[in-house]
């Protein structure tokens, strides 16, 4: 895929509404983890598991475990800027 074919993927990725709240809500953070984005955004753990899924799988956010506790970061600084200004 070219640059501005993976472009457009990775803000298509980031185009869902859930998505989008998701990845304010990690910015927000900082780091989250599954269970505060699923109380926070009031939707069900596998709801959110599978968009974090697609964010991961587009190289936007990335995970690691802390604990007993997967947490998320934003790790694309093009779209961790995007989430700032929004």
């Amino acid at each position: 895929m070219d640059a501005i074919g993976e472009l457009a993927a990775v803000l298509k990725a980031c185009g869902h509404p859930l998505r989008l709240q998701i990845l304010c809500a990690i910015e927000k953070g900082e780091e989250a983890c599954v269970s505060e984005l699923w109380n926070c955004l009031e939707q069900s753990q596998p709801v959110v598991s599978q968009h974090l899924a697609v964010l991961k799988k587009r190289g936007i956010v990335s995970s690691h475990v802390q604990g007993n506790r997967r947490v998320y970061t934003i790790i694309n600084p093009f779209i961790r800027d995007l989430i700032r200004k929004i």
